[in-house]
């Protein structure tokens, strides 16, 4: 008969755990039960592997204590049924047992058991195993309390990535929806634009407004950054460079009391002023802006930190158009210079963000100005969006088909006097 002494009864913490006897010999059940409910255990009793099966359905018992060898369902199948029934919480398992052998162990322990005990049970043994099951079980519970608010918070995590994700496709919409206009026709000139952001949203801008009877106003712009606070300071350019004329920051009353255009160098100074000292922010942008004068063919530009320009003769020469320049909002002192040209019946001009020319494949090696070139010279008889498409889609091949930045593009075609306008 087991034995606890008053000591080591008194050293087990009051406990709410429910222990499953599980012997054949009632006398042995009686022997472990006293003892256990004496140390503040509550205790439930089986007399073989069924019964107790039930009773875990039922009452889902913390600790089980079970004989190896009873008649029907032996300790060890019990215990393989117990760990499969588990899913949600763990139940600590000891076998009681008169073997010894390292075999039988090891067949105990892949069946599932926790512990071990040799029959006749010592009580200071008992009592430091059931020590080690608390801390097990406490440890158990600790954690699956984690992991339940663990899940709670990604449910609600999900939640609010959802929600942001709708406000970040109506944000994408209402940006796509700052260029209010995707194709110009003026005289035998044509305008095609293209944006596409490499997330739900992105800092690229490009644009057209008129001016007056024969001239327009042309701009690309990539603000540095992606994402919310690009896009925020995008559509603030976009609210400056609207067709709107009473707003336009390109545009100035003369004295006679109509609308024209300022220099191209002069615009992009007051950008830069503006960025620097009104908007007072960290970021920065560069930009081609354009003045065209579509009955003459004459074209005033301004580079500033954006790519070159690629000016295609009807003839099939490529030009490298523009002086650099410097980005808007960097330097208080900026200054930047004015290039002027004439497109001829047949010429187009390219102007794109660096996300094409940047585009990188698969050993790292960016398209550049050279690879660009070779694009246009390849589709050389396209024209329009079927342009613009053939760029992207080249570009994206090139790149394996990974895009991390946005791409923006404005492309200028005058047509040739046997050319339609085309739809």
């Amino acid at each position: 008969m087991m034995i606890l002494d008053s000591q080591a009864v008194s050293s087990i913490p009051h406990s709410s755990r429910l222990v499953l006897l599980v012997d054949d010999s009632r006398a042995q059940r009686r022997t472990l039960a006293v003892q256990l409910i004496r140390a503040g255990y509550h205790v439930v009793e089986a007399s073989g592997g069924e019964e107790a099966m039930r009773i875990c359905l039922e009452r889902r018992p913390d600790i089980v204590i079970s004989d190896w060898m009873m008649p029907g369902q032996s300790g060890l199948e019990f215990c393989r049924r117990f760990r499969d029934m588990q899913s949600d919480r763990y139940g600590y398992f000891i076998l009681l047992t008169t073997r010894n052998d390292k075999k039988d162990i090891a067949e105990g322990l892949r069946a599932g058991a926790d512990e071990f005990m040799t029959k006749p049970v010592s009580g200071a043994e008992l009592l430091a195993r059931l020590s080690a099951s608390e801390r097990i079980l406490r440890m158990e519970e600790n954690l699956r309390s984690a992991n339940a608010q663990l899940s709670t918070t990604l449910a609600r995590l999900r939640e609010t990535q959802a929600a942001i994700d709708r406000d970040l496709r109506e944000a994408q919409r209402l940006q796509q929806g700052l260029v209010r206009e995707r194709h110009g026709r003026f005289g035998d000139f044509d305008l095609s634009l293209l944006m596409r952001p490499a997330g739900h949203m992105g800092g690229d801008l490009v644009g057209f407004f008129p001016i007056n009877g024969r001239r327009i106003g042309l701009f690309a712009l990539d603000v540095a950054g992606h994402g919310v606070a690009a896009a925020l300071l995008s559509a603030r350019l976009a609210a400056l460079l609207s067709s709107a004329a009473d707003h336009n920051i390109a545009l100035r009353i003369t004295e006679l009391g109509l609308y024209d255009s300022r220099p191209p160098a002069e615009v992009l100074r007051h950008l830069n002023i503006l960025m620097l000292e009104e908007l007072r922010t960290d970021s920065y942008f560069t930009m081609v802006y354009a003045d065209l004068d579509f009955l003459s063919g004459r074209l005033r530009l301004v580079q500033a930190g954006h790519p070159h320009p690629v000016l295609q003769r009807a003839d099939g020469r490529i030009e490298r158009i523009g002086r650099g320049g410097l980005p808007v909002g960097v330097f208080p002192r900026a200054d930047y210079e004015e290039v002027q040209l004439v497109l001829k019946p047949g010429d187009r001009l390219f102007i794109t963000s660096d996300g094409l020319t940047e585009s990188e494949n698969a050993r790292g090696e960016p398209l550049g100005e050279e690879g660009l070139q070779a694009i246009l010279r390849t589709n050389a008889l396209l024209r329009g969006d079927a342009l613009l498409e053939s760029i992207c889609w080249s570009a994206a091949h090139y790149a394996g088909g990974q895009r991390n930045d946005d791409i923006s593009a404005v492309l200028i075609e005058r047509r040739k006097e046997a050319d339609p306008p085309w739809d």
